[in-house]
């Protein structure tokens, strides 16, 4: 591949990632205004790796989790976004959601130079497997973020989603925990009182 060709690769990359400002999450903004869309969320998403570092376990490297929260969500530019208390009958992890999700990765990772795009794709990959510590403490931060979201704008998705705190628990506060346990333990005491009925 020449420099030329290598360069419109680049760019029709990050043409086709701009996209990712186009798909609305069920999370609202903090203020409740509107919902927010997945390239703002991957952005707030490395602020939080930035802010909580200290939460981070032994031997994580805050700089591969920045780079795993800026690129996890790249796949929804096809798939959309499909939320951990969906409503519509897609099921978040399901076998049909990680195909079309992979079918994804490989479609948009693959416009890049395969000396880029297969790293980065990698990256993907470990992020979505969520075993390795650094991967954990990304999937902490990307359950994590919406709580923090729905407790600023007064319930957000779960009064939408009509979600109880044991669903919560089950869905989003055992990742959360695997990654980072002190988080969750601050966060679960201040998502409580909005399942008090």
């Amino acid at each position: 591949m020449g420099a030329r060709d290598r360069l419109d690769a680049q760019f029709a990359f990050l043409t086709e990632a701009d996209r990712l400002k186009q798909i609305l999450r069920a999370s609202p903004l903090t203020d409740g205004s509107r919902r927010e869309n997945s390239g703002e969320h991957s952005w707030h998403l490395t602020l939080y790796a930035l802010a909580l570092a200290d939460h981070a376990g032994p031997g994580v490297s805050i700089d591969r989790v920045i780079r795993m929260l800026i690129l996890h969500d790249l796949v929804e530019i096809d798939v959309g976004d499909v939320p951990i208390h969906s409503a519509n009958g897609t099921v978040h992890g399901s076998a049909e959601v990680a195909e079309a999700e992979a079918r994804a990765a490989d479609r948009i990772f693959g416009l890049l130079p395969a000396d880029i795009g297969r790293p980065l794709r990698t990256l993907w990959e470990e992020f979505e497997a969520a075993e390795s510590p650094d991967a954990r403490f990304a999937k902490a931060l990307d359950r994590v973020q919406p709580v923090m979201q729905n407790i600023a704008s007064g319930g957000g998705t779960w009064t939408d989603y009509d979600v109880t705190f044991d669903q919560l628990e089950e869905r989003v506060g055992r990742r959360i925990a695997s990654g980072a346990p002190g988080l969750w333990a601050h966060v679960r005491e201040r998502a409580r009182g909005f399942f008090v009925r």
